[in-house]
């Protein structure tokens, strides 16, 4: 049995136990929310947390919630944390850490844990999570009694937003949140930790690399500015954008980097990609890493020559990717460092300028060239005609602008190049890892972490089916979200098999991509009271949107797509 013995200074009073403690330790923290699953043995810690003001939103899955805290980190800058029970539920959370972990956002996954003294035994939901977290978990902690339950806390908290963001995890026994202390022994800890609590200090690039920098901005030929979900996270868009219109530097932002500076800005050139980043001389990368969404910066996608700046927070990046400078550090800062250095010595391309002349040329061509296409009402539905509609009815509502989650395969791909971004961190997708499943918790987080606006996910019916019984949460805590399923039934639109691929004892089966055809997806939410659209033509996916967006109640708008509409593995076919 574990040790409960009072020192004698705390002999009277009020006891708590490891569930008040805990709870405690999250509400001095400045924890206000928490998303999970509640069962042995945190049914009561999720309780108590209410109960001292952390708003606990219950999920049906951990894989969800754990999705829900990872973005909620991102959004806020604050740890998203995810709570689970012991074994399976945390496991099934490993998915929420690990998304955390590869797209660098602060999470603190809480899982409970067996007895200590019957570890090894066989006892209930027994599991070595401190191992099965290991390698997505920047510090792992377990509290092996009462008294190292605030200091654990803390350390969890701390180290998710220190350097390179990430997930860690605290382990609680269920002996340990079983013990009690006096109320006056819990409260000298948690101060005492509290006036100990320091997060690490980030890197902060040194003056002559900033020189070296703005050199090599100031005599490039063709210089080119990309930034990504670090920099969203860091808040930088104030920063980018004077950099961007004091110099006239072009620039290209990642999938989550869209809305820092808006889709719509003369020298956006995303609409220019490839010749951006196939001629460019000079790349100054803002929190975006290297990695296969950006061509790991290799030709034959990048120019052969050129000359990548990387800002990054995480030395250890840097030094994997060997840029011609790198700038370790908060993208905020330094990129204010690099607009400091440029005002002493202001340069300015210009728009006749060869360089951004050939950018917004380029831009523009593409842009009519995908507006006559989108121009078109082809019904059945392409991917194209909805888009366009959902696009219009999402600028038609202004500022603030709506968070926009985006996931699957042709749904996203086509929704990146169609949907506008107006707004900093209004855009969540499947990420570095591609992930598939994170629309409705995303969509959670985000009305959680953003209240005054309103949430629309644009989803493929493969990824909603991943988390489509969380439409009931929705409905629960009644968050403003309209869910946006693209039912082109299956992954990639359903039976795409050669007839050299229809053989064998099972040819019979659906195909491995195939759902039920026409699926009620609308049907789904109305089963929990919300409201469900099934709409086939334009007019009526106008209605639905107006009615939608305009109620802000949870909503499935069910839009049935021709199944052969898109393409298989959409834009990563050559990976499939």
């Amino acid at each position: 049995m574990a040790d409960t013995h009072l020192n004698p200074d705390h002999s009277t009073g009020n006891q708590i136990d490891g569930n008040v403690l805990v709870a405690k330790a999250l509400a001095a923290a400045g924890v206000d929310c928490m998303f999970g699953v509640v069962g042995i043995p945190v049914t009561s810690l999720a309780n108590r947390a209410v109960s001292l003001g952390i708003r606990f939103i219950a999920f049906h899955n951990e894989q969800s919630a754990g999705y829900a805290a990872s973005a909620y980190g991102y959004l806020t800058g604050r740890p998203g944390l995810l709570l689970t029970v012991s074994g399976p539920g945390s496991v099934h959370g490993l998915a929420g850490l690990s998304n955390a972990a590869i797209n660098a956002w602060p999470m603190v996954m809480i899982s409970g844990s067996c007895d200590q003294a019957d570890f090894g035994r066989g006892d209930f939901q027994e599991l070595d999570q401190i191992a099965a977290v290991k390698p997505f978990s920047k510090l792992s902690v377990k509290a092996t009694n009462i008294r190292e339950i605030p200091d654990a806390v803390f350390r969890v908290l701390n180290r998710a937003v220190s350097g390179r963001p990430g997930g860690c995890y605290l382990d609680l026994p269920s002996d340990v949140l079983h013990e009690t202390i006096a109320e006056s022994e819990a409260e000298t800890l948690i101060s005492s930790v509290l006036n100990s609590a320091k997060v690490e200090a980030n890197g902060s690039a040194e003056e002559l690399e900033i020189e070296k920098a703005v050199s090599a901005l100031r005599t490039a030929e063709r210089p080119l500015v990309v930034f990504g979900k670090g920099a969203a996270y860091a808040k930088a868009e104030n920063e980018l954008r004077q950099l961007v219109e004091s110099t006239g530097i072009p620039f290209l932002p990642t999938p989550m980097g869209k809305g820092l500076l808006p889709d719509t800005h003369e020298l956006a050139a995303t609409a220019a990609r490839s010749l951006a980043i196939g001629q460019c001389d000079v790349a100054l990368v803002v929190g975006a890493r290297l990695n296969w969404l950006l061509h790991f910066g290799e030709p034959p996608k990048w120019s052969k020559g050129v000359k990548f700046i990387l800002v990054d927070i995480s030395k250890e990046e840097i030094e994997l990717r060997k840029p011609y400078i790198g700038l370790v550090g908060d993208a905020k800062r330094v990129v204010g460092l690099i607009n400091k250095e440029i005002k002493n010595d202001p340069f300015c391309l210009g728009k006749s300028h060869p360089w951004v002349e050939a950018i917004s040329k380029k831009a523009k061509g593409n842009v009519l060239r995908m507006e006559a296409q989108l121009a078109k009402d082809v019904v059945p539905f392409n991917y194209f005609t909805p888009l366009r509609i959902i696009r219009d009815a999402i600028l038609g509502l202004g500022s603030p602008a709506p968070v926009l989650v985006s996931e699957g395969a042709n749904t996203m791909d086509v929704g990146r190049a169609v949907l506008v971004q107006t707004e900093p961190r209004t855009r969540l997708d499947a990420g570095t890892w591609g992930t598939m499943g994170v629309g409705l918790g995303y969509c959670i987080a985000a009305a959680v972490a953003s209240p005054d606006r309103l949430v629309v996910a644009v989803e493929g019916d493969s990824g909603f089916g991943f988390s489509a019984i969380e439409v009931e949460t929705l409905v629960r805590y009644q968050l403003p979200v309209i869910v946006i399923v693209f039912n082109n039934g299956g992954v990639y639109g359903g039976d795409r098999r050669s007839p050299e691929e229809i053989t064998g004892p099972h040819k019979d089966d659906p195909a491995p991509t195939s759902f039920v055809p026409n699926a009620g997806y609308h049907i789904l939410i109305e089963a929990f009271g919300g409201k469900g659209y099934l709409v086939t033509d334009p007019n009526e996916l106008k209605t639905a949107l107006d009615e939608s967006f305009s109620a802000r109640k949870p909503a499935v708008i069910n839009v049935i797509i021709d199944p052969y509409a898109g393409s298989e593995s959409g834009r990563l076919q050559h990976k499939n």
